[in-house]
This record gives C-alpha cells, sequence and structure tokens, in this order.
C-alpha cells in the first residue's frame, strides 16, 4: 500500500469577495459580489452554480492568478496575494506538457522551486505512487487515456504539498461511468493526504458524493444562496447514490438551484 503523502490542510477565508470584468462600452460585468465563504481545514467544499456564477473566477481568486476588486482571501490567517505555493490548482483541462514525461510534468513545479534532483525524484515517486501512476512515469501525455492525464495533473497540483487544493472541474471531460469511479478515487487519495479541497462542479450529485458541504451561487453576480451539509458517513461507496439518503441531499442542491438547475 502506498504511504501516506505529507500534505498539510489549511484553513481558507474569502471575505467580502466582489470581482468584476471590463464589458466594453464603459460597462462592467459583476461576475462575484461580496462573497464569504469559509473551508474549515481538512474539509472537502464543493461550489455549484449556473453557467456565470463565478465559480471559476473564485477558484482564481483564491489561486493568486486574480485580484479581487474587493475583498480578500485568507489562508491560515496570511492573505493571498499572488500565487501561492500554499495553494494547489487543477484546470478543467489537464494542460500537461507534451514534450515531457509523466514523471517530469509531476516534477515540474518542483523544479521551478528549485528542490534537489533526489528530493525531486522521491517526491515524484510518492506522487505516482498515489495517483497509480507509477507504471506511466516515462510516458508522454500522448499516450495517456484522458484519464490517466487528469490523474497526471493531479499528482502535479500537489507537488509543492498545498494547503488548499482546488480542482475545477477536474473530470468534466469524462465519460459518466469513468467519472463516477474518478470521484471515488479522488475521496481515496484525500483520505490519505487529508489536505483540504475546494471543488467546483455542475454536477448535483457529484456533489453529495465527494463534499461535506455544498455551497450554492446565484446566477451573476455570484453570491452564497445556500450552504447544504452533507451527512452522507465516511468513506463514501458509489452505491450510496442510489440510497434515499443521498436522494434527499441531491434534491435539496436541486431546490436551492430553483429554476437554474432544470
Amino acid at each position: 500500500m502506498t504511504a501516506p503523502t505529507t500534505l498539510r490542510a489549511g484553513r481558507l477565508e474569502l471575505r467580502d469577495v466582489s470581482r468584476s470584468f471590463d464589458a466594453g462600452h464603459g460597462e462592467r460585468l459583476v461576475a462575484l459580489d461580496h462573497l464569504d465563504l469559509v473551508v474549515e481545514p481538512g474539509e472537502i467544499v464543493a461550489l455549484i452554480g449556473p453557467n456565470g456564477s463565478g465559480k471559476s473566477t473564485a477558484l482564481r481568486i483564491v489561486a493568486g492568478l486574480l485580484a479581487p476588486d474587493r475583498g480578500q482571501v485568507i489562508v491560515d490567517g496570511e492573505p493571498v496575494v499572488s500565487p501561492d505555493r500554499r495553494i494547489g490548482l487543477v484546470f478543467q483541462e489537464p494542460r500537461l506538457l507534451p514534450w515531457r514525461t509523466v514523471a517530469r510534468n509531476v516534477g515540474y513545479p518542483l523544479e521551478l522551486d528549485g528542490r534537489p534532483r533526489a528530493e525531486r525524484e522521491a517526491r515524484v515517486d510518492e506522487l505516482l505512487g498515489l495517483v497509480g501512476l507509477r507504471p506511466f512515469a516515462g510516458v508522454v501525455p500522448s499516450r495517456l487515456s484522458g484519464g490517466e492525464r487528469q490523474r497526471a495533473a493531479l499528482a502535479r497540483g500537489l507537488a509543492l504539498s498545498p494547503e488548499i487544493l482546488l480542482l475545477d472541474e477536474p473530470f468534466s471531460a469524462l465519460d459518466a461511468l469513468t467519472r463516477e469511479r474518478f470521484n471515488a478515487e479522488l475521496l481515496k487519495l484525500w483520505t490519505r493526504a487529508r489536505t483540504t479541497i475546494l471543488l467546483v462542479t455542475h454536477g448535483i450529485q457529484e456533489a453529495v458524493f465527494v463534499a461535506d458541504r455544498v455551497v450554492v451561487l446565484s446566477h451573476r453576480p455570484g453570491r452564497v444562496i445556500a450552504d447544504i451539509p452533507i451527512t452522507l458517513p465516511r468513506p463514501r461507496r458509489l452505491e450510496m447514490l442510489d440510497e434515499p439518503s443521498s436522494g434527499a441531499l441531491t434534491a435539496a442542491v436541486r431546490s436551492a438551484l430553483g429554476p437554474m438547475a432544470a
């Protein structure tokens, strides 16, 4: 069995975060408005809402890739003002470098961080074991399946042992059955790593299956309109999705979304 990885769980706060974009002709498009959210250490929170609710914008602000117009992002009491090693981000697309092997893609953040070669190799081996890709260490991304590429991207996002892991619909390109299996694998990984996770998704069942809480955003501008605790026991099994308790939670999220979920 793969040994637990050495991740730390951080506390994430979004305080009164607003963000707008230039819409042309002197107009501003408000994506987020007075967004407040707390994710406790080791917690998984799913962020769900319609297109245009600012979910991905919120993740990019947390990652330090966008500056808010107003408000702050705080990790363990310290503000995030630029890309931060405490925070890992996995995009919807794997974004692997096609000329690098899986191992060299996963190790790239460690190279940029100036880690010694022996340390990089040990960490990459640990991460590839964690996501089940050790046999593919020397393979280039074009030889991998879509799911394998996404696993490699997930390992790369964990390379610097982030306190917070941000997932922007990481399995949305996969078919429904594969996506369910990968959500189960994500939970197995979280059980070993116990990092704090903020997951953006459009899938109501996915949110209910993975998260400790589902936070529902309104249509643009995005504001929190519901914060729903998910009471399913852990560890979770895919069979739970067919149980009445899961159905009731799915219905609660769908009700909070209202006509947006139709």
